[in-house]
């Protein structure tokens, strides 16, 4: 089988999933292809979901900002519930640490510093004798991931565009003024192809015959602990050297991450077990009760390029090949931007959220500068 459409893109994450929900509002049909069998499996079903408005560097807080209202106030016909959630997020730093908290104080915004013995008011189990100085930012809210996701996904059916998923793509060439994508089952043309592929970005854009980014995948691991009592209530918290955070889950249980960030190659992540007892040793060290099990852990990839900024628009060398990779770990709280600007970008429609120098911090012509 064969069939042309009018973009294709390769990964059905957030950024994909989104960016083609935005170019179906502009009158195209893209066709989403995702190699699992469901949409989100790898980076996008993994995240913190937290929204941070000081996480990141400058082009990403850009971003953050730009996707705030969208986040806040959703087309109720595509997200029937909420996205965000107030949480808060509570910054720790050990005696030595003041140095790295005076540095986020000193660029953040919303972010404030509060007085040590207040912490245990956002989260009763911190030990305050542990700690030096504390910061807090108010607005920090939980993101409701597979609702968003959800929902873009609807918002692009219901305008024509496809998602197709379990599909592998095998091949991928320069065909006249196409670019031709073989599966295991047919071939589809498309003059615009967007490489969505996260982690496996390079893979593809080696398979496309174009140089890759040097896109270097990370290990992030997690595990799920029981807590006494209810925490549902409590901030997001970590410490300011980012060697761990935590996460209040459902009723009783935190999300605990090391705050690791292994280079590996792309894979389906697992959890390291030595990394997360370490990085468990030193949430431990912070906090007034034992950690005696660990109800479950996992891992996800978070992908960066040497500036650590994301890489959205057409490679410089490749008609047509559109990057949407290297969102790290703020994919999800960047996603309605990232994928608005995608659009911008593709249909050569300017918004006005999108400044000159916001495009030239995330084009991947920076790469081929001086």
């Amino acid at each position: 089988m064969s069939e042309t459409v009018d973009a294709i893109v390769i990964g059905g994450g957030i950024a994909g999933v989104a960016a083609a929900a935005r170019l179906a509002e502009q009158g195209l049909a893209p066709l989403v292809f995702e190699a699992e069998d469901q949409l989100g499996s790898h980076a996008t079903g993994r995240s913190a979901a937290i929204r941070l408005d000081n996480y990141g560097p400058t082009g990403i807080r850009a971003l953050t900002r730009a996707s705030k209202a969208e986040l806040s106030s959703p087309d109720e016909e595509f997200w029937p519930a909420a996205l965000l959630e107030p949480r808060g997020h509570l910054l720790l730093a050990r005696p030595g640490e003041e140095g790295l908290l005076d540095d986020i104080l000193a660029i953040g915004s919303g972010i404030e510093e509060i007085p040590v013995h207040t912490t245990k008011s956002l989260v009763p189990i911190i030990d305050v004798a542990a700690i030096a100085r504390a910061s807090y930012e108010k607005d920090a809210q939980d993101i409701d991931v597979e609702t968003l996701l959800r929902g873009f996904a609807r918002l692009l059916r219901s305008r024509g565009g496809r998602i197709e998923t379990g599909v592998r793509v095998t091949a991928i060439e320069r065909s006249r003024a196409n670019w031709r994508v073989e599966t295991r089952d047919k071939n589809v043309e498309a003059p615009i192809l967007i490489n969505a592929a996260g982690a496996w970005g390079d893979e593809i854009a080696r398979m496309a015959g174009i140089h890759p980014l040097g896109l270097v995948p990370k290990r992030r691991s997690a595990a799920i602990v029981p807590v006494p009592g209810e925490v549902n209530r409590w901030a997001f918290f970590g410490s300011v050297a980012e060697d761990w955070y935590a996460r209040p889950i459902g009723v009783d249980k935190l999300m605990v991450s090391p705050a690791d960030a292994e280079p590996v190659s792309p894979h389906d992540a697992w959890a390291d077990d030595m990394v997360l007892a370490e990085g468990i040793e030193r949430f431990a060290q912070m906090i007034t009760i034992e950690i005696n099990r660990v109800e479950g852990s996992w891992a996800g990839l978070r992908s960066f390029v040497e500036d650590g900024e994301p890489v959205i628009g057409f490679d410089p060398a490749a008609e047509g090949f559109f990057w949407l990779v290297g969102q790290g770990g703020y994919g999800i709280q960047t996603a309605p931007a990232i994928a608005r600007l995608a659009a911008s970008l593709i249909t050569g429609k300017a918004e006005p959220d999108f400044p000159a120098s916001l495009i030239d911090t995330v084009s991947p012509g920076r790469f081929s500068k001086g």
